[in-house]
């Protein structure tokens, strides 16, 4: 069974553009669209090389307990114009409801505009578990034992 995210609308939103949706049978991720503010509708908002922001989408979520959305970014802007995430994943846990904004970052060269209605991100519901965290005087030992960065292959 699906989860079921409930979505309320922000009133400055555009209510002509679609909410988050999977663009084929099979992608994991449901693409999220820039629904800017009026002021910005015309003109798009511009992201200089290096520069953060957060972008709106015009809606908030209720998520299912026992589930979370992560926030990932496109690969396309990612390759084609270095835009990207600065949290990715981002979270969004099951208790927050307030605005659901995209933080962007351009890694790229050039500034990049995005404009209103732009898929921008994509959002992919996951199941969440919660451990219970023990202390204990020592850990099992592995093969791996305490390799870390690049101990298992070419760093």
């Amino acid at each position: 069974m699906s989860p079921v995210l409930r979505v309320w609308w922000e009133d400055w939103a555009d209510r002509a553009l679609p909410l988050p949706a999977y663009a084929t049978a099979g992608a994991a991720g449901a693409d999220i669209r820039a629904n800017l503010l009026p002021e910005d509708r015309a003109t798009g908002v511009t992201l200089d090389p290096f520069q953060r922001r957060v972008v709106p989408t015009g809606f908030r979520i209720a998520i299912p307990v026992g589930f979370e959305v992560q926030i990932r970014p496109r690969s396309g802007l990612a390759l084609g114009h270095g835009i990207s995430l600065p949290n990715t994943p981002g979270t969004i846990d099951s208790d927050y409801r307030g605005p659901l904004g995209v933080a962007l970052i351009n890694l790229g060269t050039a500034p990049y505009t995005i404009q209103h209605g732009d898929r921008i991100a994509q959002m992919i519901v996951a199941p969440v578990v919660q451990a219970v965290l023990v202390v204990v005087a020592a850990l099992d030992e592995t093969a791996r034992g305490e390799g870390g960065f690049g101990s298992t292959g070419r760093a």
